[in-house]
C-alpha cells in the first residue's frame, strides 16, 4: 500500500472585507484581503482504492454528512475534469470550527486537491486543478497556495502573494455556527456599505522595500479598513461585539475585527508572548470558547 501523505489546511483570516455589489445570480462581489494562520486541519490521502474519507477530531460531529464534505466534492470536481484520476482514502482531522468564518471547509477542500495533484503528478499551476477549485467553492481558490493576498470577484480574482510579516494573533470563536448566507441576508436587508478600502493600499506595499512593508505601518492601514460583514453578524449572534471588546482589553492588543462572515473574531498582538498570554487568559475565563494563539502571514 502506497503511504499516506498529510497536508496542512490552515484556517484563513480575512483581515479586511468590503461587500462591492449583489450579482443579479445572488452572489455577491467582494474584495478581501486574506491572510492563513499557523493552526488549522490536517488532510491525509492514501492513495489507490476507491475514494472515502474518514473526518475525526475535535470539530469532527459538527461537519454534518460526510457526503456533503468539499472535500469530496472538490476530488469529484477533479475527477470530472481528469480521466482515471488516482483516488484513495481521505482521513481529515478536523479541529478548526465550522461556519466560523475561517474558511475550514475550503481549506481542507483546496488541501485535498493539492495532495490529488501530487498523487496524479500534475503541476501546481494545472488549470484543472483551479476550475476544479472554483467549482467546488468560493474561497476554494485562495486556499490553494495558502499565502496572504487579495481576493476580488466572488473569489475568482487573486492578486499576488503579498509579503506580510508574521503577525502575532489570537483566534476566539463563541462556539455554534452561524451560516455565511444568512449573515449576507442581513446584509442586503440593512443596505450597509463601508466607506474604507485600504487593503489595495497594503497590495501595493509588495512593491516597496522590504522594510516599508514591516511593522506598524501594516496595522496602521489595517486600523482603517474594516469587515463590512460585523455589524450584519452580530445582529445575529451579539456574543461577537463581546468577544470583540474583551479582545481589545487584552494587554498587547493592537487591533480586533470579526473574520469573514463570523462569528470568529482575531485580536493583533505585539508580540507572540502577548498573544499567548491572552490566549490562555480567555480560555481560564472562557472555557466555553474555542480560543487559539497563532501566526498570521
Amino acid at each position: 500500500m502506497t503511504a499516506a501523505r498529510v497536508g496542512r489546511a490552515p484556517a484563513k483570516v480575512n483581515l479586511t472585507l468590503h461587500v462591492l455589489a449583489r450579482r443579479p445570480d445572488g452572489c455577491h462581489e467582494i474584495e478581501s484581503l486574506v491572510a492563513f494562520a499557523s493552526v488549522g486541519d490536517r488532510l491525509s490521502l492514501i492513495p489507490d482504492g476507491s475514494l472515502s474519507l474518514i473526518v475525526l477530531g475535535p470539530e469532527a460531529r459538527a461537519c454534518g454528512a460526510v457526503a456533503n464534505n468539499l472535500v469530496l466534492k472538490a476530488t469529484r470536481a477533479l475527477a470530472e475534469r481528469i480521466e482515471g484520476l488516482r483516488l484513495g482514502v481521505f482521513l481529515l482531522s478536523k479541529r478548526l470550527p465550522v461556519a466560523a468564518g475561517l474558511g475550514g471547509g475550503s481549506s481542507d477542500a483546496a488541501a485535498a486537491l493539492r495532495l490529488l495533484a501530487h498523487a496524479n503528478g500534475l503541476g501546481p499551476a494545472d488549470p484543472r486543478v483551479w476550475e476544479a477549485a472554483k467549482a467546488t467553492g468560493a474561497d476554494v481558490p485562495v486556499c490553494l497556495d495558502p499565502r496572504a493576498r487579495v481576493m476580488r470577484g466572488i473569489g475568482d480574482v487573486l492578486s499576488d502573494p503579498i509579503g506580510l510579516r508574521p503577525i502575532p494573533a489570537v483566534l476566539v470563536n463563541p462556539g455554534g455556527m452561524l451560516a455565511t448566507k444568512d449573515v449576507f441576508a442581513a446584509f442586503d436587508d440593512a443596505s450597509q456599505r463601508a466607506p474604507t478600502c485600504s487593503s489595495a493600499q497594503i497590495e501595493e506595499q509588495q512593491e516597496r522595500p522590504e522594510g516599508v512593508r514591516e511593522g506598524r505601518l501594516i496595522l496602521s492601514a489595517l486600523a482603517q479598513d474594516a469587515n463590512d460583514l460585523e455589524t450584519s453578524a452580530i445582529q445575529l449572534c451579539p456574543e461577537i461585539a463581546r468577544i470583540l471588546e474583551i479582545l481589545r482589553q487584552q494587554a498587547g492588543c493592537e487591533l480586533v475585527r470579526m473574520s469573514g462572515s463570523g462569528a470568529t473574531c482575531f485580536g493583533l498582538f505585539a508580540s507572540r508572548a502577548a498573544a499567548s498570554a491572552a490566549a490562555r487568559s480567555l480560555r481560564a475565563s472562557h472555557p466555553r470558547w474555542w480560543v487559539r494563539a497563532t501566526t498570521l502571514r
